[in-house]
Parts: structure tokens; C-alpha cells; sequence
């Protein structure tokens, strides 16, 4: 088990996970982390980097990624290099390819985001991208961590015939620039 620095008690790798995430998706300069195009970073970097705040090493980054459930975390196939799957707030190119979607896609969000989604439909806020779920239990689990839950059906496929683009990524998430209202309904 992995131990804190500054007080030896085990580490929550939650709370690593969640310091990774913010590197690798909105702000590698937290820890000075440098990220090329397609979002990918040095693990040593990574490791070394992380070590003022946790001390992490490589069994640990492993356990992390094997294990997040949202599976937000890639290696390449060396393990030499590491990203955040998708969710960026910050210009890379994931390498997302493009994917004909299901007539129906959900999206689970907290009821005090749906004024704004009825009036101007579904916009990726601070990411590149709308998150999209497959199926709506997915949706559910995502939408119940913003509150009050309202769950959104996406007429995607629709959209698709339509000119609209949709990737799906390495983790199942539907992504997308936009949903605009006449696509969606409750």
C-alpha cells in the first residue's frame, strides 16, 4: 500500500485519481506536466512530478488506471506514455474516431442545468466535447453526482443523418460538439 509523504498513512488512490485527472484533462502545469498533441505524458515525468504531493510509483499508476470505473486513463503500449481518455478542457487530439451512433443516446445531468439545456440545448461547457451515455443506466450514475436527476434522451442517430459527428471513446463515451434542443426530450 502506497503511503503520504508527510504523515505515512495510506494513500486514497480516489484522491490520486482525481489529481491525475485534473493533470492529464484541464491542467498539466499543476504539476508542471507536459502533455504533447494527442494528450499523452511521461509516466516517469508523471511519477516524479507527483512525488512532492504522493508517494506514488509505477504498481500504484498501474492499480489506478486497471481499476478506475470509469476507465478515464490509458497507457500507450509501452507504459511508457499516459492520457486521459476524454473530458479535456484543454486543446489535444485524442485520436477519436469517428462512429455512427444508436438512433438514441441519454444524458443524465442535475435539474438545475435544465433550463439552460432546454433553451440552448447541450454544449460542452468548459470540454471539447458533450458526454454522452449508451444506455441509460450509465446516464442515471452520472447524472445522480449533480444533484437532482433529470435524464435527457438524444435523438442521435437522427442527428448523425443530419451532418452532426460522433466519436466513441476508448471508454464508451459517446462525444459530440453539440446537442442542439430539437434533438433532445425528457
Amino acid at each position: 500500500m502506497p503511503y503520504n509523504h508527510n504523515n505515512s498513512q495510506p494513500l486514497n488512490l480516489m484522491r490520486i485519481s482525481k489529481l491525475i485527472s485534473l493533470v492529464l484533462r484541464h491542467k498539466p502545469e499543476e504539476i508542471g506536466l507536459t502533455l504533447d498533441e494527442h494528450g499523452w505524458g511521461n509516466v516517469e515525468e508523471l511519477l516524479t512530478k507527483m512525488q512532492p504531493r504522493y508517494d506514488i510509483d509505477m504498481a500504484t499508476l498501474e492499480e489506478i488506471v486497471r481499476t478506475n470505473n470509469k476507465q478515464r486513463f490509458s497507457f500507450d503500449k509501452t507504459h511508457t506514455k499516459i492520457r486521459a481518455n476524454q473530458g479535456h478542457s484543454i486543446e489535444v487530439d485524442v485520436e477519436l474516431q469517428e462512429a455512427v451512433p444508436p438512433e438514441i443516446l441519454y444524458h443524465g445531468t442535475g435539474e438545475k442545468s435544465v433550463v439552460a439545456i432546454d433553451e440552448k440545448g447541450l454544449l460542452p461547457m468548459n470540454r471539447l466535447h458533450v458526454h454522452l451515455s449508451g444506455d441509460e443506466e450509465t446516464a442515471i450514475r452520472v447524472g445522480k453526482r449533480h444533484g437532482k436527476l433529470v435524464i435527457y434522451k438524444v435523438k442521435s442517430g437522427e442527428m448523425s443523418r443530419d451532418g452532426y459527428i460522433f466519436y466513441l471513446s476508448v471508454n464508451n463515451v459517446w462525444l459530440t460538439k453539440e446537442v442542439p434542443v430539437k434533438y433532445l426530450e425528457r
